[in-house]
């Protein structure tokens, strides 16, 4: 649910940004572009600019970037984009940059954010964010925007999920303030769980979710995660199998998803926050889940050999 509830406008605040890959590529450009704030992006090679192709524009920026997490200083927001298997590398970066005045917002996938980042926050405040634009590094400097739905990001509507909305005023990014966060952050780990397994394995983009054949068996791996989420806690509908593969069918057959891009680069895949979870958290209430035990077996295949491959 979007509230209506008014966004004032904030104050210069320190940013960094940890991970700059698609989704961190994406924030630190348009933050850096609007110029509100100061930012610096905290990763293995520095770049001096960053380019961001955007629907309506595109960006070049120079950018302040770190590589070593001993150069940096505390600040007031960290945007934590690492993939969620990085998050313990990034506890150096953490360390340096937190304190108990600073906020994390954990734009990662999954539904387990606070629980995932809190104990390497060196005290700071987390504040779980769901990531719906669709980023896509291009190369080390350029990242592409593509919309992804009617929202950019999702936080809580409290006073911490408002003044992440702040901090994003003056960019493109939307940011929508919800009531119920938990019940949409499994609405997007239903998405993910089967936009990114099928892509990833069937190495094609999510034109391939709209062969019937693909559509049926999404169904059916939506619902287990259904079933996996009422007993969580979460309450779903009857329909919200229906309700993910009509949202996925509201975006572009090309777009990608990031576990088919991990894919194609041979980077290691984001697995366990998403089918993982689930899986994971059948076997704790007691539910099976075969076709997505199978979907991760065969995703842990493919990391293995490719991380084999990586030496």
């Amino acid at each position: 649910m979007t509230s209506d509830t008014a966004v004032p406008a904030q104050g210069r605040s320190s940013v960094a940004v940890i991970g700059l890959g698609s989704i961190g590529g994406v924030a630190a450009g348009c933050l850096a572009a609007a110029g509100r704030h100061d930012v610096t992006a905290c990763m293995r090679k520095p770049i001096a600019r960053l380019t961001v192709e955007r629907p309506d524009d595109t960006i070049e920026v120079p950018l302040h970037a770190l590589a070593d997490p001993a150069q940096a200083t505390p600040v007031d927001w960290v945007l934590l984009c690492t993939k969620t298997h990085q998050t313990a590398a990034a506890a150096a970066w953490l360390k340096r940059l937190c304190t108990p005045a600073t906020r994390v917002a954990v734009m990662q996938n999954g539904i387990d954010h606070t629980a995932r980042v809190a104990p390497l926050a060196n005290g700071a405040k987390v504040v779980p964010v769901i990531v719906y634009y669709n980023g896509e590094r291009l190369s080390p400097d350029r990242v592409r925007l593509r919309r992804a739905g009617a929202s950019d990001l999702v936080a809580a509507n409290d006073d911490d999920g408002r003044a992440f909305a702040r901090l994003l005023d003056g960019t493109p990014l939307r940011v929508e303030l919800s009531d119920d966060f938990p019940t949409l952050a499994w609405r997007k780990l239903l998405i993910n769980a089967v936009a990114n397994p099928i892509t990833t394995l069937t190495l094609q983009r999510q034109a391939v979710l709209r062969r019937p054949e693909i559509q049926a068996l999404c169904l059916a791996v939506l619902a287990e995660a259904v079933e996996v989420a009422r007993a969580d806690g979460v309450k779903l509908g009857d329909d919200a199998p229906e309700r993910a593969m009509a949202t996925l069918f509201t975006f572009s057959g090309e777009l990608g998803t990031s576990m088919y891009f991990d894919r194609l680069a041979g980077r290691p895949m984001e697995i366990e926050a998403l089918t993982g979870v689930i899986v994971a958290k059948g076997a704790q209430h007691g539910i099976a889940t075969p076709l997505n035990s199978a979907l991760l077996t065969l995703l842990r295949a493919v990391n293995d050999a490719q991380q084999a491959r990586a030496g």
